[in-house]
């Protein structure tokens, strides 16, 4: 079921109790973001099921977010073992370049969620990693269910995503245009001194 079919899902009203100063700051927080205490308390639960989901093997969706000194030796290479380690997990990841010194880097993960957390762990714990965090939302959150399904991708071609596959591209960078040819060098006339 995706989150659209889940909008359709009949709602069921029950009542809550709830201490006024709690309700107070959850109608502050409600208005904070834009919403009403229903909506509110679905989200927080729809949270609190996917935390607990993750204490499981469970199949799941992780970013990292790291920022790093890029001059601590070897660093880039051991973020980058650590990813190529994970093979095909590895969804998509994005390099910043925040200044001289230091890069942001975010690594979205797909697998199992016990395994997402302890790659995770061993980024934030790498040495030169100057601050690190993950973030993880089990599949089940929004009731995905393994079925293949199939949809255009930016590389040219659908597929069934519950089979491993490859593409036929490199994950090379494009060759370098070539240069342009030279302007025919122009002879200048000379006079001759007699």
């Amino acid at each position: 079921m995706l989150p659209s079919a889940r909008m359709k899902d009949e709602l069921v009203r029950f009542g809550v109790g709830m201490e006024p100063a709690l309700l107070e700051q959850l109608d502050k927080l409600a208005e904070a973001r834009g919403c009403n205490r229903s909506e509110l308390l679905r989200d927080l639960t729809r949270a609190e099921v996917s935390r607990s989901a993750l204490d499981e093997r469970v199949p799941a969706f992780a970013a990292v977010t790291l920022v790093y000194n890029h001059h601590v030796r070897e660093l880039s290479a051991r973020l980058t073992d650590l990813q190529h380690g994970l093979g095909e997990s590895v969804r998509s990841t994005m390099h910043v370049h925040l200044d001289h010194d230091h890069c942001l880097e975010v690594i979205v993960m797909r697998g199992r969620a016990d395994q997402l957390r302890e790659v995770a762990n061993q980024m934030i714990g790498t040495r030169g990693v100057l601050q690190g965090g993950a973030e993880y939302v089990a599949e089940t959150t929004f009731g995905h269910r393994d079925h293949p399904h199939a949809h255009p991708h930016a590389h040219g071609h659908t597929h069934d995503h519950t089979q491993p596959h490859e593409h036929n591209r490199s994950h090379q960078p494009p060759p370098a245009r070539p240069a342009r040819r030279p302007a025919p060098a122009r002879t200048a006339k000379r006079s001759r001194k007699r």
